[in-house]
């Protein structure tokens, strides 16, 4: 007995390495799924850290050296207050700044335009100077020259001395590529040009984005900072904000832009950690009781129960290393390919034109590491503590399995998990984040598969009961229900597998088809025109002056058209910018045109109405029947919040006014977008036909109602791309523990088929009794999958989502997924059941109960 605690580690190394010789599959099953939990987790922690340094180091190179920056809460503003800035007090430098998004016609997509004075930028940004070729210094205050950076110029396949063409408005020019921005970062994708020549080649004429500031050496920039904002917050109120390149404020507009989008695609990604640490468990209990009598025998001869404990907990332990060391190998190279072939945004369009680096973390690493370890100990903890305290004169004895199992059939634990999850389902969000609704969705997976056992033990009894009063019942269902009904622990470790995997699936599958369909019902809404018009390129250059609305107006005739005018504006420095929408709306029904969700207001007398989409209810308090200020034409301008719409298009947030007040207000009369009512379709077809043979129709983008829903229905599924193959992973694991688990518990019943051969049941009638019991359980496992995932999507639909995007969605059930997944799953069990029982009667009855004589 001595001999056995002398040699600890011989024992363990033979118990642990014998284990993985007898089940192979289980344990490779357990760490794969540690593995891609761990793997998809650190991905995306690496492509976030990744995309975001890069997004911020763009931005960073962008504003060079400057120390303060002056922008506008409008995208644009009047140029005459640089020579104010210039003179300030404390300024050694201003160098004005116009960021343009040119419309280029013969690409997809906008070039960012920089327009800088060279003589001035070269002292606070000269990463953004140009490098024009050899006796040709003058091309960088030419007015027919552009610099490109590396990127844009593979991206638009030009070269030095090639002729780009841009537009503004809907007139094309054309410019000379005089030479390379060689200081631009990898895939930035910018030109930089002389301001005045921006200025003019745009039509903006008087008009700044930012003005760049290098302070006089010993000046205190955050005094500085505070006093230039007091004196133009008095001269100017609500009309500039002033911040330092990379600040605080700066860092959360960034990193508010997709926060959200990333922080759901990791929980996702952990889905399959979860999935893991209940395949730690199956094994884990499934092994335990397997090996109890031999336990028992080690506890005789002289083990310990603390060394028990720890050797179950290494098997655990060994699982999750293994797996959490691939997972950390397999994210950093998943991560590198994402980000060579999806990019920083996995598709999401975050972060366009942007070639980020991954660059390998040991915290993270080590962070994702001690979370698989730590899920694979959590799986094991309970069946290594069965082993411990299990007494060895009852273990030594068979058919004392279902014992060791009588713990898990407490409610209690359940119920409480069940209670905290009603009750953090209705919290409020922790920093902007559905924190406490993620928390809701583990404690009622921990929770429903805690109830399994008690449910299964009388949902079986319950069934068992008419079989009892039969004279003569079938012998096959006679048995499978006899059994079902009395040995519920074993029972519930498979069934606790497919309601895991099947309520995450289906409620994954409820939340995105709910996503999809409400964004179907929402374009199906707010586009109600026969045909829309807009410039064929995309950026803010291009735009529909008053000549060219009057020509579309002429060309529908009689039929109506109205305008749009959209544009981004700054009501807090540290969110991202809000986009206004000015259109024509009848404030007396604007439900015609807007998705509008909740009460309205009337409009009070002189009052100019608003409607604001649902993310201006979280982000920024706004409330129908108060006012909201709007930074408009260099000044604020008060608003009145007639209602609250839905808008899918602008998580950030959008206001939509009357087109004639924003043109009161501002001055200015282009707008971006025009929508025709023609009234059929014989109609839309002449009049697009005329619109096409406008002296600007090849500047025209016309595309009907039915065409938008698509590409943008395409652009939805583009982007949730890595949620579906997120979702697809997660379901092949919990298949496969399944499956490993079926076979598992088959094959450790060899001596109970031996037994039954003894007292007369066929080998057919045993495969029988399997393919019923995987029938029933995965069917039961199924259906209450379906409740607890129905659950869990109402959560997702009505809690984490309003609380991470700020946007409501109705619900929808895809009924044919979920149908085909259960036939799957129900199909999958009983065919793993059958194969099992075919290898584990393939012994002979005798050969089978041998241990017992």
């Amino acid at each position: 007995m001595s001999g056995l605690n002398a040699l600890p580690s011989l024992l363990s190394r033979w118990l642990l390495l014998g284990e993985w010789r007898a089940h192979p599959v289980r344990a490779v099953l357990a760490i794969a799924a540690i593995a891609v939990g761990v793997a998809m987790g650190f991905a995306i922690h690496l492509i976030n850290a990744a995309a975001f340094n890069e997004f911020s180091a763009a931005i960073k190179s962008l504003s060079g050296q400057a120390d303060i920056q002056v922008l506008g809460r409008e995208a644009l503003f009047d140029e005459a207050i640089y020579p104010r800035l210039a003179e300030y007090e404390g300024v050694a430098l201003a160098s004005p700044v116009l960021d343009i998004q040119a419309a280029v016609p013969s690409a997809k997509g906008a070039l960012r335009i920089v327009g800088i004075d060279p003589l001035r930028a070269g002292y606070i940004a000269p990463d953004l100077l140009g490098v024009p070729g050899e006796g040709r210094g003058s091309d960088v205050l030419a007015d027919d020259t552009v610099f490109l950076s590396p990127a844009a110029q593979s991206w638009l396949n030009v070269r030095d001395g090639a002729m780009l063409t841009l537009r503004t408005g809907t007139a094309d020019f054309s410019l000379r590529v005089a030479g390379p921005v060689q200081a631009a970062r990898p895939g930035q994708r910018i030109g930089v040009m002389d301001i005045g020549a921006v200025q003019w080649r745009f039509r903006q004429l008087g008009k700044l984005s930012r003005v760049d500031l290098k302070l006089r050496d010993g000046v205190n920039r955050a005094e500085f900072e505070a006093r230039l904002a007091r004196d133009l917050e008095r001269d100017f109120p609500g009309r500039f904000r002033i911040g330092q390149p990379n600040d605080s404020d700066q860092e959360s507009r960034n990193n508010k832009l997709s926060r959200a989008y990333r922080v759901n695609l990791t929980v996702l990604a952990l889905v399959a950690l979860f999935t893991g640490a209940f395949l730690v468990f199956s094994t884990q209990a499934l092994s335990v009781m397997r090996r109890r009598s031999q336990f028992a025998l080690l506890r005789v001869l002289g083990v310990e129960r603390g060394q028990l404990l720890r050797q179950v907990l290494l098997e655990g332990a060994s699982l999750g290393v293994i797996g959490a060391l691939l997972g950390v190998a397999a994210g950093y190279v998943l991560a590198a390919l994402a980000l060579r072939f999806f990019g920083g945004d996995l598709g999401a369009g975050y972060f366009p034109g942007m070639e980020p680096q991954v660059v390998f973390t040991p915290v993270a690493a080590f962070v994702f590491f001690a979370l698989g370890l730590g899920v694979a100990l959590l799986g094991c903890l309970a069946p290594a503590w069965d082993a411990a305290r299990a007494r060895p004169a009852v273990a030594l004895k068979s058919g004392n399995d279902e014992a060791a199992l009588a713990r898990l059939a407490r409610v209690w634990p359940s119920l409480i998990c069940l209670a905290l999850a009603a009750m953090f389902a209705f919290a409020p969000p922790v920093f902007e984040l559905p924190l406490f609704g993620y928390l809701a969705i583990a404690l009622l997976l921990i929770g429903g598969i805690g109830l399994m056992p008690r449910l299964a033990a009388s949902v079986f009894r319950l069934l068992n009961r008419p079989l009892l009063t039969r004279p003569d019942p079938p012998p096959v269902l006679a048995l499978t229900m006899s059994r079902l009904a009395n040995a519920p622990g074993q029972a519930s470790i498979a069934l606790g597998g497919v309601l895991a995997s099947f309520s995450l699936m289906v409620a994954m599958g409820i939340m995105v088809a709910s996503f999809r369909v409400s964004v179907d019902d929402w374009m199906r809404h707010i586009l109600p025109a026969d045909l829309y018009v807009r410039t064929a390129a995309g950026g803010s250059s291009g735009a529909l002056g008053p000549d060219e609305q009057a020509a579309i107006q002429a060309t529908a005739g009689a039929r109506q058209v109205q305008f749009l005018r959209t544009r981004p504006i700054s009501l807090q420095a540290d969110r991202p910018d809000v986009v206004l929408i000015a259109r024509d709306i009848d404030a007396a029904d604007p439900g015609r045109l807007l998705f509008l969700v909740g009460a309205s207001s009337p409009v009070p007398q002189g009052a100019r109405p608003a409607w604001v989409s649902e993310a201006m209810l979280d982000l920024y308090g706004a409330r129908v029947g108060g006012n909201i200020t709007l930074p408009l034409g260099g000044k604020p301008a008060p608003f009145f919040v007639a209602g609250v719409w839905r808008d899918y298009a602008n998580q950030s947030g959008s206001v939509v006014i009357r087109l004639l007040d924003y043109r009161l207000l501002t001055g200015e009369t282009a707008v971006t977008d025009a929508a025709i009512y023609t009234g059929g379709e014989a109609a839309t077809d002449r009049i697009e036909k005329n619109l096409r043979a406008l002296p600007f129709g090849p500047a025209l983008q016309l595309a009907r109602p039915g065409d938008i829903r698509a590409a943008s229905l395409q652009i939805f599924d583009r982007s949730f791309a890595v949620t579906y193959l997120l979702e697809a992973i997660a379901i092949v694991i919990g298949l496969s523990g399944v499956a490993a688990t079926f076979s598992a518990q088959t094959l450790a019943r060899a001596r109970e088929f031996g037994m039954l051969r003894h007292v007369g049941v066929t080998r057919g009638q045993v495969l029988g009794i399997l393919a019923c019991e995987g029938g029933l359980l995965t069917t039961l496992g199924v259906a209450c999958g379906f409740a607890l995932g129905l659950v869990i999507s109402l959560i997702l639909v009505f809690v984490v989502n309003p609380q991470s995007f700020h946007w409501t969605m109705q619900l929808h059930l895809p009924w044919g997924l979920l149908a085909t997944v259960a036939a799957v799953l129900v199909g999958a069990s009983v065919a793993t059941a059958l194969v099992s029982g075919r290898y584990a009667l393939s012994g002979g009855p005798v050969r089978a109960v041998r241990e017992d004589w």
